[in-house]
Parts: C-alpha cells; structure tokens; sequence
C-alpha cells in the first residue's frame, strides 16, 4: 500500500494541482528504508467507508516536526469528510515499486505538508473496525511491489496457509521500533492462534502484483503492514 514547516494556521488547507494526464508506468527504486506519512480521507459510500490515501513520497520525508503538528478533525473539515485518519510514520521495506497510474496525478498539501493520491481503500463500517489487527482489507493501488534476491524478509502465514509479507514497518504504536528489530518481532507481536511469524533471505526476487486486482493488506497489533503474497 502503501500513503504523507507547518503553520499552526495553516493547519488542515489544501490545494490540488494535476501534472501528468496518460496513462504511465512509474518506477521507484532504492526504496528499503525511506521513511513517509499518509493522510487518508475518509468518506461514505453505497458500499460502505472508503478512505482515499494520500501520500508524502517522494515529495518530502514527512519532517516529524511538521507531522506532530497536524490536525485530523480540521483536515476532515477542511477536505469535506466526515473523517481523516494520519497514517505513520512508516518506513518502505520493498526495493522498488512499478505503479500504473491512469489518469493525473493529483498533489494536495494538508497543513502545508504535500502529498501524492495513491491509493483508495475499502474500510468497511468504522474506522475503529478498520483498525483491529490481523484484519485484510481491499486496497485499490495497481502497482507491484519487488522485494530482491538477497532481501530478508518479515512474514505472516495464517491459518489457511497464505503469506503476508511486511511492505512497512512504523512508529505509530511503538515509536522507538527500527528495522533491527524486526527479526526479533515475534516476541513483540500478539498473534491470533493458528498464525505464525518467520524471517527468510529471498533465493529469487519475490513480487507482489496487483495491477490487475485490488491488493489484500493487513496491519498487525503494532501497525505494521502486510500485503497478501501474490503473482497477478
């Protein structure tokens, strides 16, 4: 999935502004490690709440002071929704990320920080709901994520035996987490029974495809993200 100085009168303004109208395939690579933000915009729909996610990469590293300083309910406000959920920090643990994005791309500044709409997200009936761990929930994003041969990476496997990979870790629940703790995160995780955590070194380059369908993603109990392990 993954997506985001202030002015405390600034605070919950935006702007949009559109560059690119055709439809591109856009790569970004180097990403192990860079750290973002997300504001995602929470609305009502026929089908239920779907949040459009918004995201600070590459336009900026999420500056922590700036991201203190923003306000929730008076981006909600100021955007026209009935909610607004800030989404990090989070630190990218793919190596690169080949995204088909149709249409412009839109920027929109909250509080004065910029960011890129990359993404839509199926909710359900609360945002509380949304949040309980271990939980998938249908991302819209047409990209693929590439994680390299040589690349440790961090797994969930449920009970029915499919494979959640770990695209970010955060500083959401647990501020002081780092990337060397995620070898060890198993002793830091409350599992559901019947789910286990594993730690492997890729043989060959695992993809995880979801131009052609919406991408399963879950969040375990200290927020970190997974997406379903998948070739199309």
């Amino acid at each position: 999935m993954t997506l985001l100085a202030l002015a405390g009168a600034a605070c919950g303004s935006s702007s949009a502004s559109s560059t690119t109208s055709s439809t591109t395939t856009q790569v970004a690579a180097g990403l192990v490690g860079k750290r973002y933000c997300e504001v995602l915009l929470v609305r009502l729909t026929a089908a239920g709440l779907v949040a459009t996610v918004w995201n600070t990469y590459p336009l900026n590293d999420c500056p922590p002071d700036q991201w203190a300083a923003m306000d929730a309910k008076a981006i909600a406000s100021a955007n026209g929704v009935p909610d607004a959920v800030l989404n990090g920090p989070r630190y990218w643990l793919m190596d690169s990320i080949a995204k088909e994005r149709i249409g412009a791309q839109v920027v929109k500044t909250f509080g004065g920080m910029a960011m890129i709409e990359e993404a839509t997200v199926s909710i359900g009936t609360s945002v509380a709901a949304a949040r309980v761990p271990f939980t998938p929930h249908s991302v819209s994003r047409q990209a693929s994520f590439t994680f390299d041969a040589g690349r440790q990476v961090y797994e969930l496997v449920d009970p029915g035996g499919a494979i959640w990979v770990m695209q970010t870790y955060c500083q959401i629940t647990d501020p002081m987490l780092a990337r060397a703790d995620l070898p060890g995160l198993a002793s830091k995780l409350t599992l559901p029974p019947g789910w286990t955590y594993r730690v492997r070194t890729l043989t060959a380059p695992l993809v995880v495809a979801t131009a052609a369908h919406a991408a399963q993603v879950l969040q375990d109990n200290l927020e970190n993200s997974y997406s379903e392990e998948t070739s199309g």
